[in-house]
C-alpha cells in the first residue's frame, strides 16, 4: 500500500467517513546526535472512505482522550470532521483537530493472532515500556501500515545543539511488535547529522538495548 499523495483542501473543518483499517501511535521523535527522545501524542486512524467528496484512503490523528472514550478498533465503520494538516514535513497525518468523532457501526472481528495486528491498540504507556527497533519503510508501507505495532514517526534532529534553531526534518518507520514477526525488515542502519559533517550511525545494538528485556514472543 503506497501512501496517498496529500489531500488538496479548503482550510477548515470538513466532513469524512469510512472503514477504519488501522490504529497506530502517533510519536514524534526528536534527535541530537546520539541522543533522542520520544513524545507519545495520540493515535493515527488510517481509514479507507470520503474526505470532502472525495473517495481515497487517509490519515487522521486523534488525541489519547478520544481514543479511550471510543475505543476505535480495526473494522470500525467511522465518521467525524477534521481540518487539513498545514505542515507536511511536521506532521505524519493528512488530518489533524478531529471532532464530531462517531462510530457509525462497531466491527464484530475478533483481534488478529497474527501480523499485521489488527484490534484496539492498547495505551501508550505500553508503547513506551515495550521500546521499538527500526522498521524498513517498504516492509512498513506494504505489511506493516494497519498493524497496531506500527509507527511512522515525524523526525526533527538538531544539527548542532549550540545552535537548535538550525534542524532538519524527515520521517521514520519503527516496530513496537514481537521480535518473532515474520514480516519484520530492519533496513538500513540510520544516520543523523552531526556538527562540521560528522554524522552518527544508530547502529544494531541500540534497538537490541531498547527491546532486551522482552522475549522473542512478545
Amino acid at each position: 500500500m503506497q501512501t496517498p499523495p496529500p489531500i488538496a483542501l479548503s482550510a477548515g473543518k470538513i466532513p469524512w467517513s469510512g472503514i477504519l483499517l488501522g490504529i497506530q501511535p502517533r510519536i514524534d521523535l526528536s534527535r541530537s546526535f546520539d541522543q533522542r527522545q520520544h513524545g507519545y501524542l495520540g493515535y493515527l486512524l488510517l481509514v479507507d472512505g470520503e474526505a470532502a467528496g472525495a473517495r481515497r484512503t487517509f490519515t487522521v490523528r486523534i488525541g489519547p482522550a478520544a481514543q479511550a472514550r471510543h475505543q476505535f478498533r480495526s473494522g470500525d465503520r467511522i465518521s467525524g470532521v477534521a481540518a487539513h494538516v498545514e505542515s507536511r514535513e511536521r506532521e505524519v497525518a493528512d488530518f489533524y483537530k478531529a471532532g464530531e468523532l462517531t462510530v457509525v457501526e462497531r466491527s464484530t472481528a475478533t483481534s488478529s493472532a497474527s501480523p499485521p495486528w489488527l484490534g484496539t491498540p492498547p495505551a501508550l504507556e505500553v508503547y513506551r515500556e515495550r521500546g521499538h527497533r527500526r522498521l524498513d519503510s517498504r516492509t512498513y508501507e506494504h505489511a506493516c501500515r494497519t498493524c497496531q505495532w506500527g509507527s511512522r514517526m515525524a523526525v526533527e534532529m538538531v544539527v548542532d545543539p549550540w545552535n537548535p534553531g538550525a534542524v532538519k526534518r524527515r520521517f521514520e518507520t519503527f516496530c513496537y511488535g514481537p521480535k518473532s514477526c515474520p514480516l519484520y525488515r530492519a533496513g538500513a542502519t540510520r544516520k543523523v547529522p552531526g556538527r562540521e559533517g560528522m554524522p552518527y550511525e544508530e547502529e544494531d545494538w541500540v534497538d537490541d538495548e531498547a527491546t532486551s528485556h522482552r522475549s522473542e514472543d512478545d
